[in-house]
This record gives C-alpha cells, structure tokens and sequence, in this order.
C-alpha cells in the first residue's frame, strides 16, 4: 500500500510540474524557463560551498575562470578537481 501511495505521489508530481511548465511557456513569463537550469546550478553549487574552507573557494574559483574561459563543461570540471587535488596535496 505504502509503494502504492509512493508512486502515485511521484508520478503527480511530475504531472504537476508539466502542467506548470506548460502554463509557464505559454505566458508572458516564458522567460524564465530559459534561465531556469543555470540558476537551478548555481543555487545549488551556492549552497555546498557555504561554511567550505578557503581552498574549496579557490578551486570554485579556478573551475568558475575555466568555464567562463571555455564553456566547456568536462574542462571545467577536470581542472576544478585538479585544482582541489592540487591544494589538498599541498596542505592548503
């Protein structure tokens, strides 16, 4: 019963958020959906790097440089771990 309920649940909210969209995209505030993943990001990457030591910073900061350099995101990504290697190997 509980699995029942679970998934019924599940699957309204994924209805509710296609009517949501779709009510979205056809109104004059269609805008937002176009920014809506990047903000969606960066809300998130925000809050991980609250009460983060100073070297998560930098690495943040080397990835942020990279992907405003390439708009590449596997670039971005490797260099920003590299980074955070980097400075965890020399105590920083």
């Amino acid at each position: 019963m509980l699995i029942a309920v679970l998934a019924v649940a599940a699957f309204s909210i994924r209805v509710l958020g296609l009517v949501a969209g779709d009510a979205i995209r056809s109104s004059r505030y269609s805008w937002i959906l176009d920014d809506l993943p990047g903000l969606i990001v960066v809300s998130l990457v925000a809050s991980s790097l609250a009460g983060q030591s100073i070297g998560t910073w930098v690495a943040a900061a080397v990835a942020l440089f990279v992907a405003y350099l390439t708009n590449h995101v596997i670039w971005t990504m490797c260099i920003g771990v590299a980074a955070y290697a980097l400075l965890v190997w020399f105590g920083a």
